[in-house]
């Protein structure tokens, strides 16, 4: 097993499925101990926790909403309480709604920017308070290829947040620069998870992944690894950048 992560304690938000389950692996089978965020404490965060426990690193799951900011500023003091410090803040809390600006009311845009931008904002926050003490650290965003060239198929108000996402990581970086942080965003395109296909039909999928040049959906264990990769030593030197991970369908 590769621990080039030995030592380190990483928060994954929205961590109990999908992405961010796959993130919060990989980062303890390189040698983290985990905190595994989600809204609401659940079987399947729990379970993921387990799991990382099973690797024979520390794990917990903190429920919190990480758009509310009592909420978030709670959970960081757990962490204090718990692990005593964070190294790694991985920003993954997301959802969507397939719904173009005529069908989206200005409370499912609200929900939205809440559960994806807000959320990178009041999270990093907190961690960058407790970085620069140590002078080092690590925050990764999970943005999106929609957040890139646009959602193709509504999703008006995901596409938005997770646009705001990329300029809010080169902004940050450029702040955390000089105390020892970096901040970088990956944007993953299409990723086989239970979110894609429950607000994707089939056909729609067929239709996208045509486009791609690689022709296959993406996986979730993948943008885990490149997570890695920026919390790693290899990534010492890269702040404010975009990691696509599309199959190609979105070149720049």
């Amino acid at each position: 097993m590769n621990e080039t992560l030995s030592g380190r304690v990483a928060l994954v938000t929205g961590a109990a499925q999908g992405i961010g389950e796959a993130i919060a692996l990989v980062l303890a089978e390189q040698g983290a101990d985990v905190i595994v965020n989600d809204r609401l404490e659940n079987d399947q965060g729990l379970a993921v926790c387990t799991a990382i426990r099973a690797m024979g690193r520390r794990s917990t799951m903190l429920a919190a909403d990480v758009g509310n900011e009592a909420e978030v500023k709670r959970m960081f003091c757990r962490i204090d309480e718990e692990f005593g410090h964070l190294d790694i803040l991985v920003n993954n809390a997301g959802s969507t709604k397939a719904q173009t600006i005529e069908e989206a009311s200005l409370d499912n845009w609200n929900e939205l920017l809440s559960v994806n931008l807000t959320s990178c904002f009041l999270c990093s926050k907190e961690a960058l308070a407790r970085m620069k003490a140590r002078h080092f650290g690590r925050i990764v965003n999970i943005s999106s290829m929609a957040g890139q060239q646009g959602a193709l198929l509504g999703h008006i108000h995901y596409s938005a947040s997770k646009s705001g996402m990329l300029g809010f990581t080169k902004t940050l970086a450029r702040t955390a620069g000089p105390m020892g942080i970096t901040v970088n965003a990956v944007a993953p395109g299409l990723t086989d998870t239970e979110l894609l296909r429950r607000t994707h039909s089939a056909a729609e999928l067929e239709m996208l992944t045509a486009r791609m040049p690689t022709g296959v959906l993406g996986q979730a264990r993948h943008v885990g690894l490149a997570v890695a990769f920026l919390c790693g030593e290899a990534g010492s030197s890269i702040t404010g950048s975009t990691l696509d991970m599309n199959g190609g369908i979105y070149m720049r």
